[in-house]
């Protein structure tokens, strides 16, 4: 679960990369929190339940979808292109799974490459 807690220690942070594995471990976290706040808030009859997880989570998936645009070589303002409907969306997709650039970019060090501090 460190993926989950090193993205809601930075989760104001826009400076930085991160690497594939700490953006998709944080989107399944976030995707299976929503999923039960959800379900539990339709089982209580309180459907806005799931805003707490929306908007409690906000601020940590958008820094963590920015230092993954990074890692790519991207701008985080690439984010704003999921305003585009589903074009926007299958774009992002790709940028996220694509490979980080190797070495050092003007976004910081390599993840990969540095040896993970304890």
């Amino acid at each position: 679960m460190s993926w989950f807690l090193e993205a809601l220690k930075k989760y104001a942070v826009f400076s930085g990369r991160a690497r594939r594995s700490e953006y998709w471990y944080f989107l399944l976290f976030y995707v299976i929190l929503y999923a039960v706040f959800f379900g539990v808030g339709l089982a209580i009859k309180v459907p806005a339940l799931v805003a707490i997880v929306v908007v409690g989570l906000l601020l940590p998936h958008w820094g963590v979808s920015v230092r993954r645009l990074h890692d790519t070589g991207r701008s985080g303002w690439w984010i704003l292109l999921g305003i585009i409907p589903l074009v926007g969306f299958i774009v992002l997709l790709v940028f996220y799974a694509s490979e980080g650039e190797p070495g050092a970019n003007k976004y910081g060090p390599n993840p990969k490459e540095t040896p993970a501090v304890v």
